[in-house]
């Protein structure tokens, strides 16, 4: 055999402890045989990956199916306790062969095994980079630095203004978008440019403007405080998208907003019992009317703080108006909770930022993290208000954020975005 012949393959018994070629990488299974090590480099921290979710991830055609990437081998037959026989690296390929006691061969890309190693830095850097933007929380005094403005033509037509509005969204809940056509089409339009519209008891797109018949407390011209949109949904819709096509000439007509999740923050740290009241009482939500001769009668139940299995942030429920008349608590359990609700009102009224968009503007925010609302205004037949609104969810927000990540790559300085890209809003109200 020639000496480039044998240095082409590199074979590992499971009797072997290690083998390290030292112009690419180690790898070796550990004497329990449960664990396969790998070090790509000397200087390198070591990659250990259990032999189970190994083979349970082969990606050969008989276990993995790679157009709809999907796993496929028969799960009833798969057995847990499964263990690596051989081992074989191919430094030319960076790629690790194993051979298993269920008789089956497995092969892997290093790179493929990198992306997904057991490794708090590189599990961290997934979650906060692919998986889902780390939120960044704000307080009133924040606005201006964390809200960006993006152009209406910029995001329909560049893919990397696109991932930049959404990034925006994630990351701190908000963002404006300047100059969009003064046309009914325009929320469909971008909703589109991100996946589809969100239907809900009223309908894909809605129109927020005062009504005589008005049966949402949103149609009046009266003030709306700070709430959630929908708390009454148990899949409640995830980002607003409102576009100002006509804004009253009063005084009045001005957006509200408050970061919750800031709020929440300063809830857990000033008044922690009424924190963990807030966190633990469900509260009924609900809705009922009639919208275009369709009746519903929506009800939810649920925290005003809601958070996942690792402590974070998913949802905060608020609106004092679909707040139900039932409240299917304990009756000691009521008083306390309205003293922990009061509280964090309070302190959502007084940290609101108050601006006013104009026509073009489209505001865009999280439903699930933003309390919205408006000042009162004056309605007449010549004073008046038109808003064009409607949803996305985050499921379809962050697919398609991941598709951009994977598919476009930031611009050279030779096709740098315009400086308005980077302009930051001012409040005027």
């Amino acid at each position: 055999m020639h000496k480039q012949d044998f240095y082409k393959l590199l074979k590992i018994s499971s009797n072997s402890l290690s083998f390290t070629f030292k112009r690419f990488f180690n790898a070796y299974i550990e004497e329990t045989k449960n664990i396969i090590v790998i070090q790509e480099k000397s200087n390198q921290e070591l990659l250990k990956f259990p032999s189970v979710w190994l083979r349970d991830n082969c990606y050969c055609n008989s276990c993995f199916h790679p157009v709809s990437k999907s796993r496929i081998h028969n799960w009833n037959e798969f057995d847990v306790n499964v263990k690596a026989e051989h081992l074989q690296i191919n430094p030319e390929t960076k790629q690790i062969i194993i051979n298993w006691t269920d008789k089956h061969q497995s092969i892997y890309d290093l790179k493929w095994l990198k992306e997904r190693a057991f490794n708090q830095k590189y599990q961290r850097d997934y979650l906060r980079d692919f998986y889902r933007p780390e939120t960044q929380h704000w307080s009133r005094s924040d606005f201006e630095r964390v809200t960006h403005l993006f152009q209406f033509n910029d995001i329909m037509n560049d893919n990397n203004v696109l991932k930049l509005w959404l990034e925006s969204l994630a990351t701190y809940g908000i963002a404006i978008i300047k100059e969009a056509p003064i046309e009914k089409t325009v929320v469909r339009k971008l909703a589109n440019r991100v996946g589809f519209l969100r239907r809900t008891t009223y309908g894909e797109e809605f129109i927020v403007q005062a009504k005589s018949d008005a049966n949402n407390v949103a149609y009046l011209s009266d003030p709306l405080a700070p709430h959630t949109d929908l708390p009454y949904y148990e899949y409640k819709p995830g980002c607003n998208i409102l576009h100002c096509m006509v804004q009253s000439k009063s005084d009045g007509g001005c957006n509200l907003l408050v970061d919750a999740f800031y709020i929440a923050d300063r809830m857990k740290a000033e008044y922690p019992e009424d924190y963990n009241i807030l966190l633990s009482t469900l509260v009924d939500w609900n809705d009922i009317g009639s919208e275009d001769g369709q009746a519903f009668h929506n009800i939810w139940r649920a925290p005003v703080i809601v958070l996942d299995n690792e402590g974070n942030y998913t949802r905060i429920n608020h609106s004092i108006p679909q707040r139900d008349s039932h409240f299917s608590v304990p009756i000691d359990k009521v008083l306390p909770w309205y003293e922990a609700y009061t509280k964090f009102v309070r302190l959502a009224r007084n940290d609101a930022i108050t601006f006013k968009t104009s026509p073009g503007d489209v505001l865009t925010f999280n439903n699930l993290r933003l309390l919205h609302g408006r000042t009162g205004y004056d309605d007449t037949d010549k004073n008046v208000r038109y808003i064009v609104g409607g949803y996305l969810d985050w499921d379809i927000i962050y697919s398609k954020l991941r598709i951009l990540k994977t598919t476009t790559r930031f611009p050279s300085k030779r096709t740098a975005f315009p400086v308005h890209i980077c302009d930051r809003i001012k409040v005027t109200c």
